[in-house]
């Protein structure tokens, strides 16, 4: 059988069907595999291995890493997160319960915030708990999930829209904000209104049943080496430099390599490409998905300073550091994009792996920089269409400035410089996601991201042509550096 797409959901279904005794063949267009789950020097002579695109892990299961038996080391958080507001900053110490009530004090003014995120995140635990296994199982039916996870959790996260969920619960803008934030990352969507934050929200708290961002030793490289380690390690054949130009009904694939074109049938074609491409690949009408994010990766010679003296920005930035990302911020800047504009004040957060896994820098740059991941919300691709160029550089400014609006110091002052002289700063857009990675519109998770249930059964990875099935993000239950797209699609295979 043949796999379309060497992409992490790609190399998980490789080594589970060639570990089951099937013959694989895995093609994949670039000179490495790993898709979006990759780490690079990114800076001309700077020894810093950065996850450049995708750069956390949460919704990878455990029983993949068990079952393909991954060498992979995964770190978890000690700090979940810190968001500035004025003077001060509400910090979530995920062991130090106490120290993070005082902080809700501190920031809200009273306890109710702290008891209200305590119960909230308390159902939201057994949501996850409960859900997370099904993921790698045939689609339960709606109603069944709905009992699972009870009639609460079903209005709060699944029913009504999780911008009036939150705004039921919660009564400080801050902390609003702070939980809102999972409901919009990748994905340009008003909560008030639109079921998909509901969506992208539950795909960011119910990982592995536990909901935890971990980090990745040696970076997103790792996961993918250690994937594909266990692909060949299991028999399957990795051809790189293998441009898919076609797929037919009947799983025969056509691509091109360096010496030439080939046609190979291998029975049953797993396609680890975003559903637009494989639209365009059989020859049906394309619909492009549209992306809505600035990713920006940056090398900095130190920490920059808060205005809270009271926490360490070791602390602050080990966990997801949020930036402008209140209620009525994040309201505000969606408006803004959805009439055509930049947000004044983009909302954005930061993460510093290094702090986590100081081995991504090089022997003489540990203890003498760190590395910092923004990920811009409410930027979609509409936005850099017409001017790419002038557009990114416009939100990287914009995007500056909001940061140095909750800092003690202007980022800039922080920042590496390469040995030519020039910042330690990369933006990409959707546009140049698009461009630089084949990603249509720019989509982080392939195609808009879908409820984990189905009246129709199935795996979800299922398409209308009998030999042809979906295994990476763009399979239903997929999106997210998970594997759960490859493995469903092999077990779809497997248990026929």
């Amino acid at each position: 059988m043949v796999i379309a797409g060497g992409g992490h959901n790609g190399l998980v279904a490789a080594a589970y069907l060639a570990g089951a005794g099937r013959r694989v063949l895995v093609l994949e267009r670039y000179g490495h595999v790993g898709g979006l789950a990759i780490s690079t020097r990114a800076f001309p002579g700077v020894d810093v291995l950065l996850s450049r695109y995708s750069y956390l892990v949460s919704l990878l299961p455990s029983a993949i890493v068990r079952d393909l038996g991954l060498d992979l080391e995964l770190r978890r958080r000690r700090y979940a997160s810190y968001t500035p507001r004025g003077e001060r900053g509400l910090l979530v110490d995920n062991e130090d319960d106490l120290r993070t009530a005082a902080s809700f004090r501190d920031v809200t003014g009273g306890e109710a915030d702290h008891e209200a995120w305590r119960r909230f995140y308390g159902m939201v635990g057994e949501v996850a708990r409960a859900l997370a296994p099904t993921l790698l199982e045939p689609l339960r039916p709606q109603a069944e999930i709905e009992r699972l996870v009870g009639p609460e959790a079903w209005r709060d996260l699944f029913a009504q829209p999780i911008g009036r969920t939150v705004d039921e619960r919660f009564g400080d803008d801050t902390v609003r904000g702070v939980v809102l934030t999972d409901a919009l990352i990748g994905t340009f969507a008003d909560p008030d209104a639109d079921l998909l934050a509901n969506r992208c929200f539950l795909y960011h708290v119910i990982g592995d049943g536990t909901g935890e961002w971990n980090v990745p030793v040696g970076g997103m490289g790792a996961v993918s080496g250690a994937l594909e380690a266990a692909a060949r390690r299991a028999g399957a054949e990795i051809r790189t430099g293998a441009e898919i130009i076609g797929i037919a009904p009947t799983g025969e694939v056509t691509y091109v390599a360096e010496d030439g074109e080939h046609t190979v049938n291998g029975g049953h074609v797993l396609v680890n490409l975003p559903p637009a491409v494989l639209d365009r690949v059989l020859g049906r009408p394309v619909t492009v998905p549209e992306g809505a994010q600035l990713k920006v990766n940056m090398v900095l010679t130190r920490l920059p300073r808060l205005k809270d003296a009271s926490v360490d920005p070791r602390a602050a930035f080990s966990g997801t550091f949020h930036i402008n990302e209140g209620r009525d911020q994040l309201g505000t800047a969606y408006a803004q994009a959805a009439r055509g504009e930049i947000p004044e004040l983009p909302p954005a957060e930061v993460y510093c792996h290094s702090l986590t896994d100081p081995s991504i820098l090089g022997p003489e740059l540990r203890g003498r920089a760190e590395t910092m991941t923004l990920f811009g919300l409410h930027m979609p691709a509409r936005l850099f269409r017409k001017n790419p160029e002038k557009a990114r550089k416009m939100a990287l400014d914009a995007t500056f400035a909001s940061i140095n609006t909750v800092l003690a110091e202007p980022i800039e002052d922080c920042l590496l410089r390469v040995p030519d002289g020039s910042l330690c700063v990369e933006a990409k857009s959707p546009v140049d996601l698009e461009r630089d990675a084949g990603l249509p519109g720019g989509h982080i998770f392939h195609t808009d991201l879908s409820w984990p249930y189905a009246e129709e059964g199935g795996w979800g990875v299922e398409t209308e042509h009998e030999r042809i099935l979906m295994c990476g993000a763009g399979a239903r239950r997929g999106g997210a550096v998970s594997g759960i797209g490859g493995h469903n699609a092999a077990m779809a295979l497997l248990r026929r």
